[in-house]
Formats: C-alpha cells, structure tokens, sequence
C-alpha cells in the first residue's frame, strides 16, 4: 500500500464511520423492537435519550462520507503520477479491480446518505416521530452499504502498486473502448444532447407543476433521479468534450484538475443537490398521511423541490456555458 497522509485519512474515516454505523445500527434495532411512546418505562426513556445521540452523531459522520468522497476523487487523481500511463484519477482508479467499484458504492452511500438525513430531519419535526422506525430500517441498510464500501476501499488502497502499468483516461473513455465508458463516448452526441435538455426541460416542467398543485410528487422524483443518470451520462458524452475542447476526450475525471479551474467539483456538487432533493420528494410523499407531520410534510417537499430545481439548473447552466460561448463546435451539431 502507498503510504500517503490522504489515503490513511480515508481508511481511518471509514473504520470510524464502520463502527459508529454498526452501533446506530444496534440502537436502531432495539428502538424498532422496543420503542412505544405510551410507555413511560425506564427503557423507554432510555431509547429517547439514545435516539437523539445517535441522529446528532449520524449527521457528522454522514458528513464526513460526503467529504470522504471528494477526498478519495482527489487522492486517486493526486497519486495518478505514481503509475506509468495514468494521466488523472481514471487511470489510478484502473490500477487494480477495486477501484472503480469503491467509487461508484461511495457514490451510492452519499446519495443514501442524503436521504437519510433529510427523512431524520423530517422525523424530528412531528412531536411522536411517526417515521423513527422506518428510517433506522433504512438505516440499516445504509450500514451494510458502509461496511461493504469500507472493505472495497481497503483492498483498493491495499492493493496499489507504483510499478503497475495502468491505462490512461483517453483509453478508457475512448470510443473503441469495451463496456459502457466506450458505449457512451461512442453515442451520438446530437442525441445525448436532446436526452439530456429534455430531461431537464421535464425536470423543470413538472417541479413546477408540483409546485403549484400539490401533486405529481412521485413522478417529479422519478423524473429527478432518471435526470441525474442521464446527467452524468452526458458528461461522459458531450459535456466534457466543449470544456476540454477536444473531440475525442470523454474523460469525467479531468474536469476536477486545475486546468480546467476544477470546474468539475461544482458541476457533481449541482448534479447530487439535484438529485438527492429531487427523489427525497418521493421519499417523503410515502409518509405524507403521518398524523403529526401531515401539515410539515407538503411545506418541506415544496423546499426540495425548489432546491432539485435549482441543483439541475445550475448544472444545466455549467454545461451549456462553453456550448454557447466557446469557439468549439461539435462536427454533429
């Protein structure tokens, strides 16, 4: 393994995040098995008392797990110069059959992660938390989530090597490459980029829609969650080609380098706003019918689907910016 203050940060931050998981995870199931408003018991108290410790205590590890995501984005990428063909984090990322994986379960966890949070505050707001039991459900399923990422990352960093030959972004992100970077370098740019403005053009249209009449919760989730996919599938496609102004480098990982005024960072941050608030929307419409929350619930949605609405935007703004003011232009379009 390579010894690098950065690496030791993420290995050391997902143990510590592993084991508080797996107490929360204990707590949670005695409150799912145990907890009752009614009941005035010692037990009872007790659970009340556990239940505050461990949302405030969740909420600063899972703000932790976001930052751990963009720091291990920033290792791969700063360790790329360790490896002989790696130009970015794509060919760190190759060195061996665990890095892509950790990135894309990393990516998961702080999607799931987010939910969470939002659904633990929604909770928080009704006076005989209706949702405790549903959420430390899901929270469960978060920890497992958690451990699996931290194995997948620990025989990641455990497996680098300097003297591996690795594959440079540009091979992986080609068009003649195999598996699904290749499929999407290779499709049509002038339909990715219809897919892409119609999903947020319909992201728009029915946040609106819901905005005004209540309803259609479910499918502007829907909408939002299918917007982000497509998103981040466009920036393999076409977006990252009018920022490096170069027709055939795909590359989504390049994007976070100096060169280009890391303008990566804001463009995923935009893209995770956007869909974390966006399918929470959907998430809380299951619960809207809880007694104590029923009037909270509609109030709090309209604020998430404001700030979905505002993430893709933002991310819709980001991308068309060197469509429309750069001198390149595609050869399809």
């Amino acid at each position: 393994m390579l010894l690098n203050p950065a690496i030791i940060a993420l290995i050391l931050g997902s143990v510590l995040v592993s084991v508080f998981a797996l107490y929360g995870s204990a707590v949670g199931w005695r409150i799912i098995r145990h907890w009752d408003l009614q009941n005035g018991s010692e037990e009872q108290l007790l659970l009340e008392r556990k239940t505050y410790l461990i949302s405030t205590i969740l909420g600063y590890l899972f703000g932790f797990q976001a930052l751990s995501l963009l720091l291990f984005v920033y290792t791969a990428d700063h360790i790329h110069s360790l490896f002989v063909g790696a130009m970015c984090a794509a060919g760190s990322l190759n060195v061996n059959d665990f890095g892509y994986p950790t990135l894309v379960l990393k990516m998961v966890n702080v999607f799931l992660c987010g939910l969470w949070m939002v659904l633990n505050q929604t909770d928080q707001r009704g006076y005989d938390y209706p949702l405790l039991k549903a959420k430390y459900k899901f929270f469960m399923v978060i920890s497992a989530s958690l451990l699996v990422e931290t194995a997948l990352q620990s025989s990641y960093f455990a497996g680098l090597k300097a003297d591996v030959i690795t594959s440079c972004c540009g091979t992986l992100f080609s068009e003649h490459s195999e598996g699904l970077a290749g499929d999407l370098a290779a499709f049509p740019t002038k339909a990715m980029k219809i897919l892409f403005f119609l999903s947020m053009l319909l992201v728009v249209r029915t946040g609106i829609h819901f905005l005004l009449t209540g309803r259609a919760a479910r499918t502007f989730s829907t909408l939002s969650v299918a917007a982000g996919i497509i998103s981040l599938f466009s920036v393999v496609s076409f977006i990252s080609l009018y920022f490096y102004e170069l027709p055939t480098h795909h590359c989504p990982f390049c994007l976070l380098q100096r060169e280009y005024s890391y303008i990566g960072y804001l463009l995923y941050l935009a893209l995770y706003v956007g869909g974390i608030m966006g399918a929470s929307v959907g998430v809380l419409e299951r619960s809207k019918e809880s007694g104590s929350l029923e009037a909270v619930i509609p109030f709090l949605q309209k604020r998430l689907c404001l700030l979905s609405m505002a993430g893709y935007m933002c991310f819709a703004a980001l991308s068309a910016y060197p469509m429309v003011f750069s001198d390149f232009v595609l050869d399809d379009w």
